[in-house]
C-alpha cells in the first residue's frame, strides 16, 4: 500500500483570523517582580548590583552554573528580558560585570576630583 501525502490547496496560507506573534517590546524594562526572591538568578542579580561587580568565575561558583550558562543570563535574561543595562569592565586582567545606573553616566573607579 502506498502512502498518499497532503497537499495544500494553491493559494493556501495561514489560517484565517490568526495574527503573527510579536516579540517583546524592546527597551523597556520589566518590573523586577518577574525575579522571585531566593533563586540562583536573585543571587546573580545581587553580585551584579554589588559595586565591585562580578566576574563569570563568581557567578559560576555563586551560582553553579556553567560558563555559557552564564553568559547566555547576562545577554538573555539581564539584558533582553529585565532590560538592565550591564557594563563591563576589565579589572587586573579579569572581566567584571555590574549593572549600570540608570542615569547614563558610567562610574569612574578611583577617579580624583578635578580642580577648577
Amino acid at each position: 500500500m502506498a502512502k498518499t501525502t497532503k497537499k495544500r490547496a494553491p493559494g493556501s496560507k495561514a489560517k484565517p483570523g490568526r495574527r503573527p506573534r510579536r516579540s517583546a517590546s524592546k527597551g523597556k524594562p520589566r518590573p523586577e517582580a518577574v525575579t522571585q526572591p531566593g533563586t540562583k538568578q536573585a543571587l546573580a542579580i545581587a553580585k551584579l548590583r554589588s559595586a565591585d561587580g562580578a566576574s563569570i568565575p563568581a557567578l559560576m561558583e555563586a551560582t553553579g552554573w556553567q560558563q555559557h550558562s552564564v553568559r547566555g543570563f547576562l545577554a538573555g535574561v539581564m539584558r533582553k528580558r529585565l532590560g538592565l543595562p550591564l557594563e563591563s569592565t576589565k579589572i587586573d586582567g579579569s572581566r567584571v560585570y555590574r549593572i549600570a545606573e540608570r542615569g547614563g553616566a558610567r562610574r569612574q573607579p578611583d577617579a580624583e576630583p578635578q580642580a577648577s
